[in-house]
């Protein structure tokens, strides 16, 4: 049977973490460290964090909730998928834990269940043949600011370039577009941008033409989540794609899965196993998108390396290897004291160190 120990901390951003939402400054994690008496020695490491005001499971009475699960799990020896839906961090959590363990057990009986997190370390990614095509993220802020920030993902050869907007003047932020297209063309620079909600379904469309301007590869989450008619309207209609990352916060249930998907049909999904289910949830999501010709990608959500390192290990065996779609998992040098883990940025990849 399995022991599960849980920890904290707290990490703190290099700079302000700026959204329409509101700006993080600091990131609050649990880390489960997960034993075996029958394995002694082992120790399998994973990250619980949920977002404030986002997560479905940010709730007062959390850490109880992940104590509770924990013991379940070492009763169960299992993870109990269909009992803690509802808990999409926790999900994560406890996966990393169990496939970081079983990493380091290369002849152990691997339950069924836990069959496809055995595997995720078997990839060219995981044994540092290849890397993982990423974006570069510039977040929101100053014109200056966000001018400055994407001067230096452009200098240090990201081709792929993440642009948060909604904190500033709209205009001011097309401005910026505009001064990015007139001396890169979309061949050169490929332009995602962000608005986490930040659009009125008032405004959204004329927003969306106004950057349909600047050959802008997708958008996220133009307006706010659970206004499907409306979304489905923009998504019909709009001149850019539309990529839904909120939207699917809090529906982990495969039946409103497919209701969502099948209603607002977007182009594109995001997905961050802390937000949308867990490893599991993120598989179910993706093979049922693919199934209706909805793309995808996976991000991160501002976790620390220990959670950075499993959602790109997850990435490499879902889309790899050779993943072309550039992935959000530039976020591991944001903070000022993050784990160590074997991650590497070079250019516009990241690797593992082996």
């Amino acid at each position: 049977m399995y022991k599960i120990d849980i920890s904290e901390r707290t990490l703190h951003f290099k700079q302000p973490a700026g959204t329409s939402r509101g700006v993080y400054t600091t990131r609050h994690s649990y880390y489960l460290t997960l034993t075996s008496a029958e394995h002694p020695g082992i120790r399998g490491v994973g990250e619980c964090a949920t977002l404030p005001d986002l997560s479905c499971d940010a709730k007062p009475e959390y850490e109880l909730t992940l104590r509770q699960v924990c013991q379940m799990v070492e009763q169960m020896g299992r993870i109990p998928y269909d009992m803690i839906r509802a808990y999409p961090s926790i999900t994560f959590g406890l996966e990393t834990a169990f496939a970081d363990f079983f990493r380091q057990c290369p002849a152990i009986d691997v339950p069924a269940w836990a069959t496809y997190l055995a595997s995720l370390y078997d990839t060219p990614f995981a044994r540092g043949e290849e890397g993982i095509t990423i974006n570069g993220l510039v977040w929101m802020g100053t014109y200056d600011e966000m001018l400055a920030r994407l001067e230096e993902k452009l200098k240090s050869g990201f081709h792929c370039v993440k642009l948060k907007i909604g904190a500033i003047d709209f205009f001011k932020e097309l401005d910026l577009i505009k001064r990015i297209r007139q001396v890169y063309s979309k061949e050169q620079i490929e332009l995602r941008v962000d608005a986490n909600g930040g659009f009125t379904p008032e405004n959204a469309m004329s927003r969306l033409e106004a950057l349909a301007q600047y050959d802008i590869h997708s958008i996220e989450q133009p307006i706010r989540q659970h206004q499907w008619p409306k979304m489905a309207a923009l998504c019909r209609e709009s001149p850019l794609p539309i990529a839904l990352d909120e939207e699917l916060i809090g529906v982990n249930v495969r039946s409103m899965k497919q209701a969502l998907l099948d209603t607002i049909h977007p182009q594109y999904i995001v997905l961050k196993p802390s937000l949308h289910g867990g490893i599991y949830g993120c598989r179910e999501w993706i093979q049922m998108a693919s199934e209706r010709g909805i793309g995808s990608w996976i991000t991160s959500a501002l976790e620390s390396n220990v959670g950075l390192s499993a959602i790109a290990h997850f990435c490499a065996k879902t889309y790899g290897p050779g993943v072309s779609m550039p992935q959000g998992l530039g976020t591991g040098q944001l903070f000022t004291d993050n784990i160590p883990m074997p991650l590497e940025i070079k250019g516009e990849k990241i690797f593992v160190r082996v």
